[in-house]
């Protein structure tokens, strides 16, 4: 009894304190939905003709009755309880944020009432409708965010039914054979079962890294940012354990050949580009952005071409079709998000296979501990870490970070985080911080123990700092530092890993997003039709 009450210690309890957001009074409406601030005397007259739909949020509010507990562990009973005033707790939210919207409705028609127009300037009315249309779009959001934690309790209530069903059925076996058993003793094997847990789905990445899968190739892969690719210089690369080289022809295009000449196979990055060609520098012959080799020095001009990728440039990227498929029609935007200005590009080459490179990136819970030199310094290591994300989704957001975060296959990692003082990241959100970092990894398996990572920094704030001289330098600096950081821990995992050790062995609650992306991995390899679903990983 005491481990299932351990185990169900370990489940999301962080509703039972009141969040503190909800208590603060409105200023107006523009910092964001507070339902207490339209309560006020001059709106009650108001409310009370609504009596016709105002009856569904008459719902008494459920903080007060929060249940509290003495000790760090609960009984089945007691978290069972719990779950229940978690579940009231979104209900009733949910229903002050739809009242929120309903009222900022009346006050939209308020605006546009022809009775209202003779006594305000156009000028004002745009102004309220402006400050309505953000509201109500604030609002939105919150319903939405209503939506998810309902769902995500009523999740919890289910696993913890079935946590009960099956601790009640093992205890009932136990007494049937206790009740058979010819000496009142207890033996050893009962007591095993007795501490048995309910079995975890854990997955099996271990021992030396598998040749990968032709469907993992049938993507657009961006390889090289465009600022890094001048008219007289090529960039090699290697993806999929195959040499590639990109340069820009002619027509200032890039185009992405294989990096091996057909002569004698010598690397053609060691040569140099001539007129919108690449030449090889062991006999001069050079070659177009499509492979065909258009110069042959000192013999004669034969038909020879070599390989070459489907290559296109959008956005600042420069991005490859590496797979034998038909290459899709559009190439995905990794643009940052509206209001944010690009101040740093990094290409690194890594000593690990990108899978656990992402691993390691869908993984937040490890800062506190890792990264307590660099971003992370001052955090404190909090009771609890979850990844809230949607049934059907690779994004979400971390609590009690302010950090949102997703996975875009193949290999892509996009992250949001809410800028604030050191140690004081409890109990905010992403939404709740004035300025943000916006960061984007891309992972390129370049082989199975090496791998190509292109990195963007966007800021929301402190536009000068592009202006800075040497700034590039100093972000590189932080970012190897943090990398470096990461590094040390996923080499040593590479090296257990490759040794048979199962680097998957034993996921938790916060393991969610890179769970996430194994099995949307695996599921591409088996060429299955359908992405597994994510009720797969309600245990976590």
């Amino acid at each position: 009894m005491a481990t299932a009450a351990a185990a169900l210690s370990l489940l999301p309890v962080s509703l039972r304190r009141p969040l503190t957001s909800f208590s603060k009074k409105g200023n107006g409406g523009r910092n964001g939905i507070k339902v207490f601030a339209v309560f006020g005397e001059e709106e009650r007259g108001s409310l009370e003709k609504r009596s016709t739909w105002e009856a569904i949020f008459d719902v008494e509010d459920p903080r007060p009755r929060v249940p509290h507990f003495k000790g760090k562990l609960l009984d089945m009973n007691q978290a069972l309880e719990v779950a229940m005033f978690d579940i009231q707790y979104c209900d009733w939210r949910a229903r002050q944020d739809l009242l929120s919207i309903m009222l900022l409705h009346e006050k939209v028609v308020d605006v546009l009432n022809p009775l209202a127009r003779e006594f305000k300037s156009v000028g004002t009315m745009k102004k309220e409708l402006a400050e309505l249309q953000e509201d109500l779009a604030q609002a939105h959001r919150e319903v939405h965010i209503s939506e998810a934690r309902v769902g995500a309790a009523l999740d919890k209530l289910a696993y913890m039914e079935k946590l009960v069903n099956e601790r009640l059925l093992d205890d009932r076996r136990s007494d049937q054979f206790n009740s058979e058993a010819q000496s009142p003793s207890i033996s050893s094997s009962s007591i095993e079962t007795s501490q048995n847990k309910l079995p975890r789905r854990g997955l099996n990445v271990s021992g030396p890294v598998k040749s990968y899968h032709p469907n993992l190739k049938n993507f657009w892969y961006p390889v090289a940012f465009s600022c890094d690719l001048k008219d007289d210089t090529m960039i090699p690369i290697d993806i999929f354990e195959e040499p590639w080289v990109i340069f820009r022809g002619k027509d200032g295009q890039p185009g992405c050949v294989q990096n091996t000449c057909a002569h004698r196979a010598c690397p053609l990055h060691l040569g140099s580009v001539t007129e919108g060609r690449i030449q090889c520098p062991y006999h001069g012959w050079e070659y177009s952005t499509d492979g065909k080799c258009e110069k042959m020095p000192s013999t004669k001009l034969l038909n020879v071409r070599i390989r070459s990728l489907p290559c296109f440039e959008q956005e600042g990227m420069v991005w490859i079709w590496p797979g034998e498929a038909p290459p899709m029609a559009t190439i995905p935007s990794l643009k940052p998000p509206p209001g944010f200005k690009v101040h740093a590009e990094i290409v690194m080459e890594l000593p690990i296979e990108h899978g656990l490179l992402l691993d390691n990136l869908l993984d937040l819970a490890h800062a506190p501990f890792t990264h307590t030199s660099t971003f992370a310094k001052g955090w404190s290591v909090p009771s609890l870490v979850k990844f809230l994300t949607p049934a059907s989704g690779m994004q979400g957001y971390w609590d009690p970070y302010p950090i949102d975060m997703e996975f875009r296959p193949p290999c892509i990692v996009f992250s949001t985080i809410g800028i604030s003082k050191p140690g004081k990241l409890k109990g905010k959100t992403t939404r709740q911080c004035s300025t943000h970092l916006h960061q984007l990894h891309v992972c390129l398996p370049s082989s199975r123990q090496k791998t190509r990572l292109l990195y963007r920094m966007s800021l929301d704030f402190a536009p000068f700092l592009k202006n800075i001289p040497f700034m590039h330098l100093l972000w590189r600096h932080f970012a190897e530092k943090v990398l470096n950081e990461d590094l040390r821990l996923v080499i040593g995992q590479q090296e257990r890993m490759l040794n048979g050790d199962n680097v998957w062995n034993l996921p938790v609650s916060y393991d969610k997003l890179g769970i996430r992306y194994r099995r949307w991995r695996d599921a591409l390899e088996r060429g299955a039709k359908q992405l597994p679903s994510p009720k797969q990983d309600e245990y976590l």
